[in-house]
């Protein structure tokens, strides 16, 4: 009975979808000039409503994981009775037609929030942004309903379920599809909210005043949900690197690029009424890649752990969709792009051009991870196979990268609309002194890449100019903004500098030892104690016991593991992670290789000594954290603006009232 409830949940939340739709644009056909249409008052409701509906039918579907339904198609072909509570409910959104649902389901509830939550628009814009949301809601909706219904029942229950791809079996689930699905979904708002100030010509400081809050959220989640992929891709997958350039990384990479140039001009716009037309194009192209990620994942032209369809009907479908979304998207800014008007100027040496010259570099970053991504599959549809990975993706982005950080380390000393560089020649001096200086003695001290040596100096360099606006003021008066503009910048230092020191120092050992036997990396000796056959809750493994020590420091315990699920049936590599302030030892255990002279097992082991590597993911929960802070004190800033214009109003009333002169009073009664 619940799965009913749940698909018709989801067909009445489709049905308002379309009134949401056509409430909304004819509302801002037919609205009077100064008043409002009749249909107008229908959108709002129908959004709220659709939000509490796709919110039910999640939950129902959730709710049929939990219980291990297997009279529904979808929980047996993804889960079994003998999976953790945990996993059988990350399991929901584990495979291609849960995780569309989560989608749909945050879709409209982000909708639902806007429609109930904002009255800052003109209502004309507010309506012809939620007849865009709704009709992007719609496509979900028939995507969901006509090709990946995730209620279907079985004619007959399953005895047991298939169960979860073991590779998904883990932590970083519960927390890495929900957080990036929730930073597309703030993009198709934002990418809502640019069409309707587009279709409607109010392109103002206003609509970009609100239209932050949604797009510093996006990026926020999008920030947090690449890093937990990162680290769980680096300790699940046991291949010990962070980033492969994988197609499907890059799917989630390219709207956070997107996200980072929409952030900055949203907020020029807001501040100084300058990147009108910049802002609408650049909301654009995040919904864009935001949608051609989700083509890539899940059309099936990928193979990935991460990829979850294979039917070509459904890769068709959302093929159609991205067109549409997309073509429609692209003609309406060619036809009314236009018609905006155009902002205040500014020079180029000014904090709003070093702001644009930083978004063409994340732009030109973008499309060269668009073109190695889709390289591949535009000649495998010739029957040519070819591989493009870190010899591209390094040295091409890095062409880029490099002056943007340098651009970004200067760009926050700068005045707005126009400055000098001799103002800040002191802080360039002491910038470029530090840039020289640490990349001689790097050069000094290691033999290692120029990118390497680079990324280091320039991680020295971010470091200190993220701190540098903070200078000869008093910290409590600094406004919350802009610490989590300095918090974010430091957190991009310092994730540049655990990149660096990744790829400059790590060290690797392979070797095939039995028990008792010791072997070494880096300033670390490894020593196999033991391997023994150890189970789980549906897996069985071969356990290894490491005791690893530290030059003659005291001996730690590690505990690889190489699994062998059996529902369903694969083979894993679980790592074991040892953690110091100066990096990670990263330990994985394969298969028996034999015996010794002596008649031991001998087992192979891979052991990557990595210096500093953590950084990178502290880096990156520093840039989330500081654009919380930034979204909380630009929401802090509006609201403070919004009472300021109320006072005013309030006081220009009485004054209009005093001038008016004293009223007439009505004759007393007799």
């Amino acid at each position: 009975m619940i799965p009913e409830i749940g698909l018709a949940a989801l067909w009445l939340a489709a049905a308002l979808s379309v009134l949401q739709l056509v409430a909304g644009a004819l509302s801002v056909k037919e609205a009077p000039a100064g008043g409002a249409s009749p249909f107008a008052f229908y959108a709002r409701p129908a959004a709220v409503v659709q939000a509490l509906l796709a919110t039910v039918a999640f939950a129902a579907l959730l709710y049929a994981f939990a219980v291990t339904d297997l009279s529904v198609k979808l929980v047996a072909t993804n889960s079994h009775s003998a999976k953790p509570l945990l996993y059988k409910l990350t399991g929901t959104w584990g495979n291609h037609e849960g995780s569309m649902l989560l989608w749909v389901a945050v879709l409209a509830l982000s909708g639902g929030l806007l429609a109930g939550l904002e009255r800052r628009l003109p209502e004309r814009t507010m309506q012809a942004a939620l007849a865009v949301q709704g009709f992007v809601a719609l496509g979900f909706y028939a995507f969901l309903i006509a090709s990946s219904n995730p209620f279907e029942r079985l004619p007959i229950p399953a005895a047991e379920g298939i169960g979860l791809n073991p590779l998904l079996q883990d932590i970083g689930l519960a927390l890495h599809p929900p957080t990036l699905y929730v930073g597309y979904v703030g993009l198709s708002v934002a990418f809502s909210l640019a069409m309707g100030a587009l279709i409607t010509r109010q392109v103002t400081p206003e609509f970009a005043r609100v239209m932050r809050p949604w797009v510093l959220g996006a990026w926020v989640f999008l920030t947090l949900g690449i890093t937990a992929g990162s680290y769980w891709a680096y300790y699940e997958l046991g291949w010990g690197g962070w980033w492969f350039w994988d197609p499907v990384e890059n799917s989630s990479l390219m709207p956070w690029l997107a996200a980072t140039a929409l952030m900055h001009s949203v907020s020029v716009l807001a501040a100084r009424d300058a990147l009108r037309t910049w802002t609408i194009m650049l909301g654009v192209l995040a919904f864009s890649m935001s949608m051609l990620g989700t083509f890539l994942v899940r059309s099936g032209v990928l193979t990935s752990v991460h990829a979850f369809a294979v039917d070509p009907e459904r890769g068709t479908f959302i093929l159609v969709l991205l067109l549409i979304y997309i073509g429609g998207a692209l003609g309406i800014f060619a036809m009314r792009a236009s018609a905006v008007a155009e902002g205040k100027t500014f020079a180029f040496t000014s904090r709003e051009g070093a702001l644009v010259f930083n978004n063409v570099m994340l732009t030109a970053i973008l499309a060269i991870v668009l073109l190695g991504t889709l390289y591949p599959l535009l000649t495998e549809a010739f029957d040519v196979r070819v591989s493009v990975g870190p010899p591209y993706f390094n040295p091409a982005s890095a062409m880029f990268a490099i002056p943007m950080f340098l651009v970004m380390a200067v760009g926050p000393l700068l005045r707005w609309k126009q400055d000098t560089a001799g103002r800040i020649n002191r802080e360039l001096a002491a910038l470029v002194a530090i840039l020289v200086v640490a990349a001689v003695l790097i050069a000094l001290l290691a033999e290692i890449s120029v990118l390497a040596l680079l990324g280091l100096a320039l991680a020295a360099v971010l470091a200190i100019a993220a701190l540098l606006p903070l200078r000869g003021r008093k910290l409590a008066r600094v406004p919350t903004a802009t610490w989590g503009m300095v918090c974010a910048h430091f957190g991009v230092a310092v994730a540049l500098f655990g990149m660096a020191s990744e790829s400059a120092f790590t060290e690797e050992k392979l070797a095939a030892v039995s028990a008792g036997e010791t072997t070494q990396v880096g300033d670390w000796n490894v020593t196999l104690s033991s391997v023994d056959a150890v189970a789980g809750p549906n897996w069985t493994a071969m356990e290894a016991r490491l005791s690893v020590a530290r030059g003659e420091g005291a001996p730690t315990v590690l505990n690889p593991q190489s699994r062998n699920f059996w529902s369903p049936v694969q083979a894993t590599s679980e790592s074991a992670l040892l953690t110091q302030w100066d990096g990670q030892l990263y330990a994985t255990i394969g298969q028996s290789v034999g015996v010794d002279d002596d008649g031991n097992e001998r087992w192979q082991l891979r052991i990557w000594w990595k210096p500093f590597v953590t950084f990178i993911w502290y880096g990156g929960l520093l840039v989330g954290f500081g654009g919380l802070l930034a979204m909380v004190g630009r929401i802090r800033d509006d609201l403070r603006r919004r009472k300021g214009v109320q006072r005013r109003e309030e006081e220009q009333a009485d004054i209009e009232e005093l001038n008016a002169g004293p009223r007439t009073l009505p004759e007393p009664a007799e």
